[in-house]
């Protein structure tokens, strides 16, 4: 028998708040055209008073459990991708797990920035597949308007609030051809200037803010986000002809297209969120997958790849048959 990980759930939330590029421009030296042309971004939800991380970690976790059909207490593992903190500690997902009403569990953040859902994702994997938990809920929450500087326009028209929320269980069958069928990551520390927050507890004792050098950010991505979307292919034994769908990191448009004519796919088989919520760091992929599992086009026996790249460097892919 083989033991994997199967998606039984989706779910996701945004603020309340909605923030057109219009309405942006008016307190931004930017524009709709400009936004648009350069990142195919239209809209974005900014998180307002008592909406925090953890209060669109619930409600996405909520979703997914309801989607599922599964009731909290079977969760047994959470982990909660983010950049963006309630505080410095706790785990921002210990305070899910209380919103939740789940006494005793595994619950912990990760911090990979825009590839976090991802490494989440094979964590929970391989704790599944390991024994060590049966279900899990894997989240994906920002709120990087938080750490955004205003007064950036190559920045802070780039970024939206949100959270995206999955349920994994523990499946045997004598296939194993349901769930994750592959997952890879990769992070390479010597590209910490390129994108990184110019703050921190142990350095300067503040939040800080985002700084970014898009130019290089972009280049570095199409090259290995194409690269590692190859390696899950591989290494699942599968070619790019079996993918149903693609659900990538919703940082710019452009990325997007570049990565799928990298890979020979489709432009109709990518899933493209950017252009409501813009850049979502973390919570980018699940709320694509929610938004795609929701609207009918990912269905039951599609074959679904996921792939991310965010700061540090750190990347990562995941091969999915839902």
């Amino acid at each position: 028998m083989i033991r994997r990980s199967v998606l039984l759930g989706t779910g996701s939330a945004l603020p309340a708040k909605s923030v057109s590029n219009a309405e942006l421009a008016e307190r931004v030296d930017t524009s709709d055209a400009w936004i648009r042309e350069r990142t195919g971004i239209a809209n974005r939800y900014i998180a307002g008073e008592g909406e925090t991380t953890s209060t669109l970690g619930t409600q996405a976790a909520r979703a997914a459990l309801e989607a599922a059909g599964v009731d909290a207490q079977a969760v047994d593992l959470i982990i909660l991708a983010t950049a963006t903190p309630d505080q410095t500690f706790p785990a921002s997902a210990t305070k899910v797990q209380a919103a939740l009403g789940i006494n005793d569990c595994v619950a912990f953040d990760v911090a990979a920035v825009c590839s976090g859902f991802l490494y989440a994702v094979s964590v929970a994997d391989s704790m599944i597949r390991s024994g060590a938990a049966n279900t899990a809920l894997v989240i994906g929450s920002e709120t990087f308007s938080r750490i955004l500087d205003w007064e950036d326009r190559t920045t802070c028209v780039l970024f939206g609030d949100g959270a995206g929320a999955i349920v994994l269980g523990a499946e045997e069958s004598e296939s194993g051809e349901r769930g994750i069928l592959a997952t890879k990551l990769h992070a390479d520390g010597r590209h910490n200037q390129l994108l990184y927050v110019d703050g921190g507890p142990s350095t300067t004792g503040t939040v800080g803010k985002l700084r970014m050098k898009g130019q290089e950010v972009f280049r570095h991505a199409v090259t290995n986000l194409a690269s590692v979307l190859r390696e899950v292919l591989d290494m699942a034994s599968m070619n790019a002809d079996r993918i149903d769908w693609v659900v990538p990191h919703q940082a710019n448009a452009r990325i997007l297209d570049a990565t799928a004519r990298k890979l020979g796919l489709a432009p109709e088989k990518v899933i493209v969120t950017v252009d409501r919520h813009a850049n979502t760091s973390a919570a980018s992929v699940p709320l694509a997958l929610d938004v795609a599992v929701r609207d009918g086009r990912i269905k039951a026996g599609d074959v679904v790849i996921m792939e991310a790249m965010g700061g540090g460097f750190t990347w990562g892919a995941c091969l999915l048959r839902v």
